[in-house]
């Protein structure tokens, strides 16, 4: 998101607790109020979360999403009510029959995380009842170099360029049968930017709309090193999955002339050549 502004001409202010941005808390009204306050945004993202689903994350998930989206728009409504606010929703907090997700479908609370979600979306909807630009893209399965290594993605990414300089390692997966989508993260920035635009839409699933299960995310990465990924790869027993499919309704989005451009076979490319989060 922070390189598609700057191709755009936005002047960013990158807000984390760790990392080289500048160093702020999301869970903090004080800090949070300071922030707008003081720089009157006219574009907020709220992307700050913690992506697993375990019931360990409980209050940090809590925390981040719902309490810091309650900071956020009680901040912009008291000192910048002209500001777009975009609110990161997830395709894990619908109820789930494997069928294609829409923004319009049922809410269904099946872990911590997605409990976050669900009460930051309807506090979202309260302040947009106050007048405020408060925007949700619930977003699938957005993938890039930039992923972390525990991501099933960039494990396996990570691993195959490992295999390629002569490893003998072994991946250990869980049902790799599982689908969801593998949609390059450049285009889900860019279906955000679309959503935001917009002054009359203002939730909408940014998905590709197409799903892939791992067992294909691992024949287009070891089809670019030519080896076979079976001999590389061994299932954990007993593994039961959060789901077995999990696919967007795109049907909203790309009414607003969003498409996503970049396929598995070029994301695949782009994760086993990038080198900046390669791990030795």
């Amino acid at each position: 998101m922070n390189e598609l502004c700057s191709l755009k001409g936005i002047e960013t202010i990158g807000v984390s607790r760790t990392g080289t941005w500048l160093k702020s808390d999301i869970t903090s009204y004080e800090c949070v109020e300071q922030l707008i306050k003081e720089h009157l945004p006219d574009y907020i993202f709220h992307l700050a979360a913690n992506s697993s689903t375990r019931h360990d994350t409980l209050f940090e998930n809590h925390e981040t999403i719902s309490t810091g989206t309650l900071n956020i728009l009680e901040s912009v409504k008291r000192y910048s009510p002209e500001s777009r606010v975009f609110v990161t929703g997830s395709g894990v907090q619908f109820e789930n029959t494997g069928r294609p997700i829409a923004e319009t479908d049922t809410f269904k609370a099946t872990s911590p995380y997605s409990i976050a979600r669900i009460q930051s979306v309807y506090a979202a909807r309260y302040f947009r009842l106050l007048g405020l630009r408060v925007y949700v893209g619930y977003l699938f399965h957005h993938e890039s170099p930039l992923r972390r290594p525990n991501h099933v993605s960039q494990k396996i990414a990570l691993a195959t360029k490992r295999i390629a300089k002569g490893s003998n390692e072994v991946i250990e997966l869980g049902d790799i049968s599982v689908e969801k989508e593998w949609t390059f993260a450049g285009d889900v920035a860019k279906g955000i930017f679309t959503l935001i635009g917009q002054d009359a839409v203002f939730e909408a699933v940014i998905g590709s709309g197409i799903a892939y299960s791992i067992e294909n995310w691992l024949e287009q990465c070891f089809g670019l090193i030519g080896k076979d990924w079976h001999d590389h790869v061994c299932l954990r027993e007993g593994f039961t999955p959060e789901y077995k499919r999990l696919v967007s309704n795109p049907k909203t989005i790309n009414s607003l002339g969003w498409f996503p451009t970049v396929g598995l076979p070029d994301l695949a490319k782009r994760m086993i050549t990038d080198t900046s989060q390669e791990i030795l």
